[in-house]
């Protein structure tokens, strides 16, 4: 699909602590912006938990220490669909279906934009942008979180760790293993990775709260952020 431009907007930015109405404010006036420069333009947004699945998981570990992990990923599945269903509302003007969440389900896609949350245990929001990517032929996935860059170690526990501004999804896949758990924070979640890589897309891992830079990476201008993806490197 020309034009298809797929964004996993990290529940980091949606509601760090509490829903961020501010961002959401300034981002849907650029969106918006984008979408009426250009009606063949199409934005698949994938929302994630944010504050509301943390709050819930810990309240859940804390009633029961031995809580199974599927109750504990049902839980962050139903925050990231709180959080869906404000950007559908947001964006109502231009999206048409309802919220997505079965990737794989019925989907008209017929507005300019395509609203979607989380699907199943074991599945998590970056794997349904790769889904959705795949299903209507986008090549690059823009992974807004609070991180800036992918470094090449965590740099709140290693202060020698470096930002990265390309890396193949060979080292990257090495960097963040081959298996996800609810709650884990990785740049992009290793099963979509391993998904990503397969279908030779590339992901785009940026600081979703600077909104401009969001619009360049739209925009095709300079940007700054990590490129992961085989021909980036």
């Amino acid at each position: 699909m020309n034009n298809l431009a797929v964004i996993s907007l990290g529940g980091s930015i949606i509601a760090p602590d509490k829903v961020d109405s501010t961002f959401l404010r300034q981002l849907n006036e650029a969106l918006r912006i984008y979408l009426k420069e250009d009606k063949s333009r199409k934005i698949i947004l994938v929302c994630g938990g944010g504050a509301p699945a943390r709050v819930y998981q810990e309240a859940m570990r804390a009633i029961q220490e031995d809580i199974d992990s599927e109750e504990l990923d049902w839980l962050g599945i139903r925050a990231t669909h709180i959080n869906g269903q404000l950007i559908k509302a947001m964006l109502s003007e231009f999206c048409t279906d309802n919220l997505i969440t079965d990737p794989t389900g019925h989907i008209n896609f017929r507005g300019q934009v395509l609203v979607a949350a989380g699907w199943k245990p074991g599945f998590s929001t970056d794997n349904d942008a790769v889904i959705l990517a795949e299903r209507f032929e986008g090549q690059l996935i823009i992974n807004l979180s609070n991180i800036a860059k992918v470094y090449t170690d965590d740099p709140k526990k290693n202060p020698d760790a470096q930002p990265l501004d390309a890396i193949s999804w060979a080292d990257y896949r090495t960097m963040v293993g081959n298996q996800w758990t609810p709650g884990k924070s990785t740049p992009f979640d290793p099963i979509a990775s391993k998904r990503a890589e397969k279908m030779h897309m590339k992901v785009v891992c940026a600081d979703g709260r600077n909104i401009q830079n969001t619009m360049d990476i739209l925009y095709g201008r300079p940007f700054f952020g990590t490129v992961i993806g085989e021909e980036s490197v």
